[in-house]
């Protein structure tokens, strides 16, 4: 069911409505009740508390597998020995439960968690709402860190709230033997992926898919609009405006369009949830998905797998959604000093190193060659050497809670045509993302 305007424009004002409130009338909520103190968010202590024994700092990571379980557990065990009496708890918060259950906890002092991690989209909206404690003059001791994107998305009026935790660009996976079996080349432009995710479609028979490409698929979606030289929207002046309409953006999307209807079997309403799936059960000889992927490829198919990134219109590698996370400070945290400890360690030698070792971009680029040298690294870097974030408006995850997005890029699948549902797009964006 599609959303009205009206209610999208409820839908923007109602993800942050509560954190800011809170934040600023000292932790109740919206409607002027007690903030919900259940069991959604991990204590953070008594008042007062801070560094010594019997205190808990509690991390929320994004995701229930991001972070591998070795880098957890090597935060938990390290950070102990350095702080003798103090417990680290982490608790891995499922992404489709992470806007919700923030919006509870982190105005809460007796249940915030003290260090979390949200996605880079999602930190825009949370940066100017005091719900985040300034961290710009922590940076210096964090070291060289980026991307500058990641940087930039958080950071509310020339302060840093909310620093890059790991970035993932977006490239294809796909089997050699495929390839082989019908004769396709890596291809090296736009074009030539769809005409090689045609052959190899037309190649694997009944419900084979080239290219593994859900409909309502957007965070891959829009690389074809951003390798156009189109966008979602921008920011003129102080008004956003919708750019899913211009010709650019237009001219992409209808080859989005020409690859959903001719090259996959993936349904009209799915979307990037584990793209790697149908691969492994042998039903599609590509799929996008960003670089911590890999590791989710059955081991059956390993030696058979390969990748490239997303050719441009011209050749190179296209723009990209950088998928990633920041990590920040609540401002509600009552161990301020113990978390900013925490996010040293997360940006030490060590740390930086194991995420770069498991496939995860570090926020430190001098560790960015121990991805390796071979195609998955190189497919990694050369993605993310010109990768793109959502627009930077605080009202953006609103526009993700209301799945706009998915929307959009469904009616695309259904076959609507592109200019009219883009124009139609563009007029919700707008509305939504000028409603602060």
């Amino acid at each position: 069911m599609r959303l009205s305007t009206t209610t999208r424009a409820a839908v923007a004002t109602a993800v942050a409505a509560t954190v800011l409130a809170a934040c600023s009338s000292g932790g109740s909520t919206a409607d002027g009740g007690e903030a919900n103190t259940g069991d959604t968010a991990g204590q953070s202590g008594a008042p007062g508390a801070g560094e010594g024994e019997g205190t808990t700092v509690t991390l929320w990571l994004a995701g229930e597998t991001d972070t591998p379980e070795a880098l957890e557990e090597w935060l938990v065990s390290t950070f102990e020995e350095q702080h003798e009496g103090v417990t680290l708890e982490v608790q891995r918060i499922p992404w489709g439960e992470l806007l919700e259950r923030a919006n509870q906890a982190l105005p809460d002092p007796d249940n915030t968690p003290d260090v979390i991690e949200l996605g880079n989209t999602q930190v825009p909206t949370y940066t100017p709402l005091g719900a985040f404690e300034d961290l710009t003059d922590l940076l210096p001791e964090l070291g060289d860190i980026g991307p500058e994107g990641f940087i930039e998305a958080g950071t509310y009026d020339g302060k840093v709230y909310a620093v890059p935790y790991y970035w993932g660009s977006r490239y294809v996976f796909y089997s050699k033997q495929a390839f082989a079996d019908a004769g396709v080349e890596v291809p090296t432009t736009l074009e030539e992926l769809t005409e090689a995710a045609v052959k190899l479609t037309e190649a694997g028979g009944d419900g084979y898919s080239g290219l593994w490409l859900p409909g309502q698929d957007w965070r891959n979606g829009i690389s074809w609009i951003f390798a156009h030289g189109g966008d979602i929207a921008a920011l003129e002046g102080d008004r956003w405006v919708g750019k899913l309409s211009s010709p650019e953006s237009v001219a992409g999307l209808t080859e989005w369009q020409e690859l959903f209807t001719n090259a996959t079997t993936a349904p009209q309403d799915g979307r990037d949830a584990e793209p790697w799936v149908p691969f492994n059960n042998g039903e599609s000889a590509m799929f996008i998905a960003p670089s911590w992927a890999r590791w989710s490829v059955a081991e059956d198919k390993a030696e058979d797998l390969g990748a490239f990134p997303i050719p441009g219109v011209d050749g190179g590698a296209a723009p990209v959604f950088a998928g990633g996370s920041n990590i920040g400070i609540s401002a509600r945290s009552q161990n301020k000093d113990l978390a900013k400890e925490l996010l040293k360690l997360i940006f030490s030698d060590e740390y930086q190193q194991m995420l770069a070792e498991n496939g995860l971009g570090p926020a430190r680029a001098e560790f960015t060659d121990l991805m390796g040298d071979d195609e998955f690294a190189t497919a990694a870097v050369e993605a993310a050497s010109n990768a793109k974030l959502t627009p930077a408006s605080p009202e953006w995850a609103a526009v993700e809670t209301a799945t706009v997005m998915e929307e959009f890029f469904g009616r695309l699948a259904a076959g609507e045509d592109v200019a009219t549902v883009a124009a139609e797009t563009d007029a919700v964006l707008e509305e939504m993302l000028n409603a602060g």
